[in-house]
Formats: structure tokens, sequence, C-alpha cells
């Protein structure tokens, strides 16, 4: 209990902080509304807290003894991230409808937002600090298990902030240029961010 706090206000910070997950959902809220982006946040949060239990029980031994895995998954995960920040950087506003699909900013749900934690490094490195910090060889699997649903838990409003900041962000915009620039931000922050998690855990 007393470590409950602090694992918490890290949680938060963890969660509130800007990374892959957390663009794409307020890409998300800003073209289609904040509700549209909640599956997302759901996928997400839930996807989170599976990876911070799994390495609580043992995976982050595996990470640790075998760094070419661990580089390996973030690659895969800095590829992915690059090229959905390209189809964002091409995606047209909201309101154009081209008829060219490969032109649309990508769709980005449940299964989109869980599978991208699976690649995400940021993740990944969240997990490991986790472990590292609030656990020890006596932490059962139930208290581990306790600290992967607080952080799904609060992971929760702090990334459906982001869908919220994005449909707030859909009510400023009126022209078709101001919505490119925005799309063209995105996408730049987003690939800054992948690829400086891939810097770090590299």
């Amino acid at each position: 209990m007393s470590a409950w706090l602090p694992f918490t206000l890290f949680a938060f910070v963890a969660s509130i902080t800007p990374g892959p997950t957390n663009l794409l959902i307020l890409a998300q809220g800003s073209r289609q509304g904040w509700k549209s982006a909640l599956p997302a946040v759901l996928g997400a949060s839930l996807a989170a807290a599976a990876i911070v239990l799994t390495v609580g029980l043992g995976l982050s031994h595996t990470l640790l003894a075998h760094p070419l895995v661990r580089r390996l998954m973030a690659a895969i995960g800095v590829a992915w991230l690059s090229w959905l920040a390209w189809r964002l950087f091409r995606s047209p506003p909201p309101e154009v409808d081209t008829g060219d699909l490969a032109s649309v900013a990508p769709a980005f749900g449940a299964r989109q937002a869980a599978g991208l934690q699976l690649v995400n490094p940021k993740t990944w490195m969240m997990a490991m600090s986790v472990v590292g910090v609030f656990t020890d060889a006596a932490s059962s699997a139930t208290q581990i298990g306790v600290l992967a649903l607080t952080f799904g838990v609060v992971a929760l409003p702090c990334l459906a902030l982001w869908g919220l900041v994005g449909s707030g962000v859909a009510r400023l915009f009126r022209q078709p240029r101001q919505w490119q620039w925005f799309n063209r931000v995105l996408a730049l922050l987003l690939l800054t961010v992948a690829w400086w998690s891939l810097l770090i855990t590299g």
C-alpha cells in the first residue's frame, strides 16, 4: 500500500505524456469525434495492462537475457509507426472525399491500438520500469496483477483525454489548409517519438 500512490503517479505520467498511441488517438478524435476514439482507448489500456502483467510474471527476464529480441521488437514497431506517420502525412482533410483509400488517414480502433502497444517501444520500456521499481523477488502474481490492473485503469482517462483534445481541435479547424498542416505536424511528431523511442531502447 505504501507504494500505491507513487505507482499511480507513475502510471499517470506514463499514460498522459505524448507517445505514438496518444498521438494516434488524438488524430482519431480530431477526424471522427471523441466517441470514435474510445475503442482505441480501451484497446490500448487493456494491452498496456496485459504487457505489465506478462513482463512482471517473467517475460522481463527473457527480454533482458536476449537484447536482440528487444531490439527486433522495437524495430518492427518503429517501422509500422513510420508507415502510419506517412499515411497520416498524406491524408486529406476529413471533409474531403478523394475516393483514394490510400490517401485516407489510417483507421485506429481497438485492435489497431492493442497491436500498436505490443510493438510500441515506449510501452515495453514502461513495463520494464514498473517491474524494476515496484516489484521484487517476493512479489506474488496477485500483487503484479493488481499493478497491471491499476495501470490499465489509470491509462483509460489519460488516453481518453487525448481523444477529447482531438475532438476540440476539430471544432477549431474550418479550412482544409489548417487540417493539412495539422495532419503533417502530427505525422512528424509521431515519427519523431517513434524513432526517439528506438534510440532510447537501443
